[in-house]
């Protein structure tokens, strides 16, 4: 039997089968011919389209914040990858997957979920919420009398939650992600600088400059359109300039975090403090976040390693152990 865990994110899907590791990691969106079901691009390819599409193509991301919102679209996607990583139709009637679900996840999601597993041909899926799957791609040693407390940030949700292999002890998905950062970063260059960027350009500031150290002054030159005028131009654009919007997003992750760990019950939270907090997801690679909350809440944070791979590594953990599985997974 083929073993997969899948893990759709709002930016990146990615997969992992046993015995190969990661296969896949492409971007979560398709290219398709405005107005119409006809996909010109998917993955890479269509990401490359971004901001560069005539009037007749359209750029349709098919999960957004964690949710399947073009249900028709998440299927022509997910089997495209499946079928690039080497799993065809054929092969994937005897695959079993686990799918990266948002902590709290309802079964109306979960229905998504399922209808997409059936679609792509799946044989049989399973649903573990991303807070189990963040611990255990970090090799943690899950128990059920030592509590652990992640904060895993994807590109459009951020899922927070204290819990041990008992279950979640409390815990949030949210809405918010990495993508509201360059969101964020767009609307503050055409503020500061009188000039339009796109979504790549934005996600590109982040990377290279965005930073919650307030010493820091890389500087990044970025092109785009003057707002008045129209024509091209070029600023450069320093981390200073863009420090408050994502001072802002931090800010917000580390006021649902303060109100998780609220929460806790007093034996859970003396363990949580103990053991500190562990950062993973695309989000948490931004410059200085670990240290900015581990200030801000007078705790340990700790980064993981891969914090982009490491939801998807505890899927590989889990639908390789069917023990660990049979403990994780959520009934469904």
């Amino acid at each position: 039997m083929i073993k997969l865990a899948i893990d759709l994110g709002s930016s990146v899907t990615k997969i992992f089968r046993i015995g190969s590791g990661v296969v896949l990691a492409e971007p979560s969106c398709v290219a398709v011919a405005s107005g119409t079901a006809n996909v010109k691009a998917i993955g890479e390819e269509a990401k490359r389209l971004i901001g560069k599409t005539a009037e007749y193509t359209t750029i349709v991301f098919p999960v957004f914040e964690a949710d399947i919102v073009n249900e028709e679209m998440a299927a022509i996607m997910l089997s495209y990858f499946l079928n690039k990583a080497g799993v065809t139709p054929k092969l994937a009637r005897r695959a079993e997957a686990v799918f990266a679900v948002p902590c709290g996840a309802q079964d109306e999601l979960l229905d998504k979920y399922y209808r997409l597993g059936e679609k792509c041909s799946l044989g049989s899926v399973h649903f573990v919420e991303v807070p189990f799957l963040s611990a255990l791609g970090q090799n943690m040693m899950l128990s059920e009398t030592n509590p652990v407390f992640v904060v895993d940030i994807g590109g459009g949700s951020t899922n927070i939650a204290a819990f041990s292999l008992d279950g979640i002890i409390a815990g949030i998905g949210l809405n918010i992600g990495g993508g509201n950062i360059d969101s964020g970063i767009i609307d503050c260059v055409a503020e500061k600088f009188n000039l339009k960027i796109g979504l790549q350009t934005s996600e590109k500031l982040k990377t290279t400059v965005g930073s919650l150290y307030t010493s820091d002054n890389e500087t990044f030159v970025v092109n785009g359109r003057d707002i008045s005028t129209g024509r091209p131009r070029s600023v450069a654009v320093s981390s200073p300039d863009i420090y408050d919007c994502v001072k802002v997003f931090a800010d917000k992750i580390i006021e649902y975090t303060s109100m998780i760990l609220a929460k806790l019950p007093a034996e859970v939270s003396a363990s949580v403090w103990r053991g500190g907090i562990f950062l993973s997801g695309g989000g948490g690679k931004l410059i200085g976040l670990d240290d900015y909350m581990a200030r801000a809440l007078q705790m340990d944070v700790t980064l993981a390693d891969e914090p982009q791979m490491a939801v998807i590594l505890g899927g590989g953990r889990t639908v390789g152990n069917d023990d660990i599985l049979e403990t994780v997974r959520i009934d469904y």
